[in-house]
């Protein structure tokens, strides 16, 4: 992922979320890590980021990132999270959740997501940013793209409530929700 101008900035983007020390975080298909690093950052020493990915390999790219930046609170998850308690992560205990350019690659939207709010708490946030569209070789094809209302209603059946909208940078769109 890049951190260009022209893609999203994932530390302005994680603090929509309102992020606090203390907190613990799942981010889900973490990929290179730039989400997790980013709210790793802000929750702490005393915060936990998981960071969830179904390929091995690219957790080792989010370890090494994580010690680069000397970040020793980013635990990596070998997982598959569109399957009943394949996050490895237990009921109720993140207090946020990330799920970045991640969605129009999932095969079970509605899984995952359902999987995503077993872990969150009551009331835990979603922040979910993915592709506005396809744009001719970068990001997912057209078919592919899950637009905007279509990842609102996935989420709304899923359990989640949204709360904010935002605009995460030109090629994306930015979702927070709650988790009822």
């Amino acid at each position: 992922m890049s951190t260009g101008m022209n893609f999203t900035d994932p530390k302005k983007n994680v603090q929509q979320m309102g992020l606090r020390a203390g907190m613990k975080v799942g981010d889900f298909g973490a990929g290179s890590g730039y989400y997790a690093i980013s709210a790793a950052s802000i929750v702490g020493k005393d915060g936990r980021v998981y960071a969830i990915d179904v390929q091995e390999d690219i957790l080792k790219h989010v370890r090494y990132m994580a010690e680069q930046a000397r970040l020793h609170n980013i635990e990596t998850i070998w997982g598959n999270f569109e399957k009943p308690h394949g996050a490895k992560i237990s009921d109720n205990v993140l207090d946020a959740a990330i799920l970045s350019n991640t969605l129009f690659q999932l095969d079970d939207k509605k899984g995952a997501l359902v999987e995503i709010k077993r872990t969150l708490k009551s009331g835990g946030i979603l922040l979910v940013v993915d592709w506005a569209g396809a744009y001719g070789g970068i990001g997912p094809s057209a078919e592919n793209v899950i637009p905007e209302h279509r990842a609102e209603e996935l989420c709304a059946s899923a359990g989640f409530n949204k709360t904010q909208t935002f605009v995460p940078g030109p090629h994306h769109y930015g979702l927070i929700f709650s988790a009822s």
